[in-house]
């Protein structure tokens, strides 16, 4: 197991005290929210072969499965998340096209999880076919899918409520064009991820979320200006913390940034590929205001 932690800052509010009336300590409980996430798992089931190469024998979804129990058996409020690309790159997505990596996430508990360009493999129908065997939301903000099979089946968020502590999530994917071949996105429709985000971050402030989570397919970092990870944050204020996916890039602890007219710091990280790696944020509230602090680890799934 990697570990990089950061120290939390707890307080307590004080009460008021009223004239002529006693004094009574009116506090507020600290609360911890454990955001858990993976990206670009590439339908590997199984661990990778022990045969020598790097991560050998590592990951597989039962291990994952497993730790996930564990964390949920210690902590209270528990979110799930992955940032895309759970299809493509085993034979169990040549066999069955995508089946048993929803059920295996929907039986982990996946809360939530956003589209990556390889879970358009088996185009947009055979997509279709398997989102009946995902209990969990799939989401994307910035993709039209309102002339394909698609229409109205995905949501571009979802707010989550866990101990009193309202999440909003929402997903951004990559441009598909040059990327997928066109008969297998069937005339999705692209829209600016940047101007996108910002949409869904008043949209989300409006719902009264605490927290805001962007689940993003858009890579930790692109050529020629693309938008990224790290263009995101620097030019959308609001979102606390990118979970990213494309670029299989692991970062040993989060990146912080704070957007530089608003002093916002938005967290990215990111966890590598194929599930050898499971990361973990965990956030404090004091009543229903965030700490600026925060703790994370990277478990290796061995």
């Amino acid at each position: 197991m990697k570990r990089s932690e950061f120290l939390f800052q707890t307080s307590l509010v004080a009460g008021a005290t009223l004239i002529g009336a006693p004094v009574f300590a009116n506090t507020q409980k600290v609360k911890r929210l454990t955001v858990l996430h993976t990206n670009d798992t590439h339908s590997q089931i199984e661990p990778l072969p022990n045969d020598g190469r790097a991560y050998a024998g590592m990951g597989g979804m039962a291990r994952r499965a497993t730790l996930i129990k564990e964390i949920r058996a210690q902590e209270e409020n528990v979110l799930l998340l992955d940032a895309g690309d759970m299809f493509q790159g085993t034979p169990y997505f040549n066999y069955f096209g995508g089946e048993p990596e929803f059920k295996l996430m929907s039986a982990m508990g996946y809360d939530a999880a956003t589209l990556g360009n390889h879970d358009f493999d088996n185009g947009i129908a055979g997509l279709d076919r398997m989102l009946p065997n995902a209990k969990f939301f799939i989401l994307n903000a910035n993709y039209d899918f309102s002339r394909n099979a698609l229409k109205g089946k995905l949501k571009a968020n979802q707010v989550f409520e866990k101990g009193g502590i309202k999440i909003g999530v929402f997903g951004l994917g990559i441009k598909l064009a040059g990327l997928v071949p066109d008969s297998l996105f069937q005339g999705t429709k692209y829209n600016d991820p940047i101007s996108v985000a910002k949409e869904q971050v008043d949209d989300l402030k409006k719902q009264g979320t605490q927290l805001i989570i962007c689940l993003s397919h858009l890579g930790y970092e692109a050529a020629n200006d693309a938008p990224s990870d790290l263009i995101l944050a620097t030019q959308v204020s609001g979102i606390d913390l990118i979970i990213g996916g494309h670029t299989h890039t692991f970062l040993t602890e989060p990146k912080a940034i704070l957007h530089p007219e608003t002093g916002h710091q938005t967290l990215i990280n990111q966890v590598g590929w194929a599930g050898i790696n499971l990361g973990r944020i965990d956030f404090t509230f004091n009543g229903k205001e965030k700490s600026n602090t925060y703790k994370s680890d990277t478990y290796l799934v061995k």
